[in-house]
């Protein structure tokens, strides 16, 4: 089975056996400057969405002040936007496969957008968060199209490496950056310049899109798994609910504890669905290779531990070390151009040594570098911030490489959209999850200490160890799991 793809000659072979025709190994094939376009269009908007996960993390407090939201609701302005862009994701790259990619994309566009100029003008907190909300669902569609458009443009092997590589740099830069644009934003103007500045990437795509990008679907499906979408959907709201919550108020509340025991239930009900429906919104045929399944579990872990070390690492510096919006986002520039040299490197890496190989190297280096951040205080924490974390960032933006192409490799065109939709949901709900739950520990230990009788300082700074040293235990570990599951696999290269 084939998907039906109109891009001309000169974007690149639509499929692997195109690539085979052209040469084998890791030769080194020229782009053309329309697939050079296209690869653009579609990276700045990935950058665009990674930005809006963080560009809005150093200007919460000013919010507040602004439309008057308590700190107690505060953290309504990140989970607004995070439950549609992590609870769609599935539903939308499946839309986008049955009515098309391009033309779901091009959708999401849109609302984000729109919803982003909502967002800068808001003048109430119901308007904003009803914005938030928007641009939620429009990153619910843009992000899995838009990798699916992405995998289906070049061909398997070095040209869908280095542009896997592109687009993974961009999307871990683009949340570093965040915090950059973030910070000097809200403290040059107000918090309201940075939905202008996602107002104008927003436009800048839709101005390219229409014109670089050709419809792309697959055409051997005809149906949407209705109960499928409703469950996992649900499944994915309800867990991202939770743990949002449970970042600020703990584990033990009522509505916490509802939305993971509902979650999990949903899950499973989901799983089970779809291995009786016939067109299923994930196939569990793909989960059965052990390929996807192990290089979505690396995917989802490298992004949730390194989006956390980013927010336990503001908190640490704005809240304990008392320093600026402006130099807090500069600190975490450095870990950006350190995770852009990463992404650099990394398809020349799985070029020598295989996809496996750079994906468990990436994960032991980005988890043995984040442990040493448990010893983090008020008189080396910069420093630490500065180097390991940063270098951190580098074996990060190997596993992020890897992993897409780990998860995408030997499957037909027909199947992209299928396993990519696999790719994104990682990705989007790792970038989801990852905060709350490691600040829900960090929140928990802080409190702990506070009430043996620490000072508000001490404790925080003890709940950020805490939460740090589990971010990089967790990696290690997951590190492990991968590289056992895909040692009796087929040796994945791209």
């Amino acid at each position: 089975m084939t998907d039906v793809l109109e891009f001309p000659a000169t974007a690149g072979a639509p499929n692997a056996a195109a690539a085979t025709a052209t040469g084998t190994g890791h030769e080194r094939q020229r782009m053309s400057t329309r697939a050079k376009l296209v690869l653009f269009l579609l990276c700045a908007a990935n950058f665009m969405v990674a930005v809006d996960f963080s560009i809005l993390n150093i200007a919460v407090p000013s919010i507040g002040k602004d439309l008057g939201i308590s700190e107690a609701n505060l953290q309504w302005v990140s989970t607004a936007f995070a439950l549609p862009s992590g609870g769609f994701l599935l539903l939308s790259g499946r839309i986008g496969d049955l009515a098309g990619r391009k033309k779901v994309f091009v959708t999401g566009t849109v609302l984000f957008t729109a919803a982003s100029l909502i967002a800068a003008i808001a003048w109430i907190p119901a308007i904003l968060l009803a914005a938030r909300a928007v641009q939620g669902v429009g990153a619910a569609m843009i992000v899995p199209t838009g990798m699916a458009l992405l995998t289906t443009s070049f061909a398997e092997g070095p040209q869908r490496e280095r542009a896997l590589g592109i687009n993974g740099t961009l999307m871990t830069v683009g949340f570093t950056f965040g915090m950059v644009l973030g910070g000097v934003l809200t403290q040059a103007f107000t918090w309201r310049s940075t939905m202008v500045l996602n107002t104008a990437m927003g436009a800048l795509v839709l101005i390219g899109a229409p014109r670089l990008l050709t419809e792309s679907r697959n055409a051997h499906s005809s149906k949407l798994d209705i109960p499928g979408a409703i469950t996992v959907t649900s499944a994915l709201l309800a867990l991202i609910y939770a743990l949002s919550t449970a970042a600020q108020v703990g584990f033990g509340r009522a509505d916490v504890v509802v939305g993971l025991v509902a979650g999990a239930g949903l899950l499973a009900a989901f799983v089970a669905i779809e291995a009786r429906t016939a067109e299923p919104l994930v196939s569990l045929r793909i989960l059965r290779r052990r390929s996807v399944a192990v290089g979505n579990l690396g995917g989802l872990v490298t992004f949730a531990t390194m989006s956390s070390v980013v927010f336990l690492g503001t908190l640490f510096l704005q809240q304990v070390n008392g320093m600026s919006p402006t130099l807090t986002g500069l600190v975490f520039g450095v870990m950006g151009v350190v995770a852009a040299l990463g992404g650099m490197v990394a398809p020349k890496a799985i070029g020598r040594f295989g996809a496996r190989a750079t994906l468990v190297g990436g994960l032991v280096a980005q988890g043995a570098l984040i442990a040493p951040l448990a010893l983090i205080d008020s008189s080396n924490g910069t420093l630490l911030l500065l180097t390991v974390a940063a270098a951190a960032a580098f074996g990060h933006l190997g596993a992020i490489v890897a992993y897409g192409v780990t998860a995408t490799s030997g499957l037909s065109d027909s199947e992209q959209g299928l396993a990519t939709g696999l790719v994104t949901t990682s990705q989007q709900v790792g970038l989801t999850i990852g905060i709350p739950l490691f600040s829900a520990l960090a929140s928990a230990r802080a409190d702990s200490l506070r009430a043996a009788g620490d000072t508000a300082e001490d404790a925080l700074t003890g709940g950020i160890r805490l939460g740090l040293g589990a971010d990089g235990l967790v990696v290690l570990v997951v590190a492990v799991l991968v590289g056992v599951g895909l040692r009796s696999g087929r040796k994945v290269k791209g």
